[in-house]
């Protein structure tokens, strides 16, 4: 039986990545999707763990060749992206993938893969919750934090292109709830 897909998309600060490590810890199959990008390693990060490491020329001959399912970039030669080979290589190991990746680039991973993926938006409560989380992380400037709920309020506008919406005003619900429905999904 073919793999299959469960991409997350959400305004930082909404719970996803804590959501996403949930779900992998579930027995669902789950592997994620390990994405690649065009900046530098940091730290002890490395090449096929935390990203695949490509320069900006690599990056840009991958584009043209088609590799990618979605590519952004984000700052000049800066670039991050969903390569279709690391999808088809976990589908192929028979596990289900999940992806998390932006409101754009998850609508096209949906699009190319139609019903063998379900597309999740984790919501946050309100935006004035939104700014108070990214407050109380202590890891942003106030410059940072406008930015971020800036984009929240752009990205916000994208959750009716889901196929579902999970609003995170309480995470245990919220783990649930998700659960729930990646469970659902998985078993059709």
């Amino acid at each position: 039986m073919a793999g299959k897909l469960i991409i997350f998309s959400a305004p930082s600060g909404s719970g996803k990545s804590t959501i996403i490590n949930y779900l992998l810890k579930q027995d669902l199959h789950l592997r994620f999707s390990i994405s690649a990008t065009s900046r530098a390693p940091r730290g002890t990060e490395k090449n096929g763990v935390e990203y695949y490491f490509l320069t900006p020329e690599e990056f840009r001959e991958r584009i043209a060749k088609g590799d990618f399912l979605e590519y952004e970039e984000v700052y000049t030669d800066r670039y991050y992206g969903t390569l279709k080979s690391e999808v088809e290589r976990i589908l192929n190991e028979g596990d289900n993938v999940i992806l998390d990746v932006d409101v754009v680039g998850g609508c096209n991973i949906k699009k190319f893969y139609g019903r063998q993926a379900l597309s999740i938006f984790i919501q946050p409560p309100s935006i004035q919750e939104l700014r108070k989380r990214l407050k109380e992380r202590g890891t942003d400037t106030p410059e940072v934090i406008d930015n971020r709920i800036a984009k929240a309020a752009y990205e916000i506008n994208y959750a009716s292109r889901f196929d579902r919406l999970v609003v995170n005003d309480d995470l245990t619900i919220a783990e649930e709830r998700v659960l729930h429905l990646v469970r659902e999904f998985l078993n059709r």
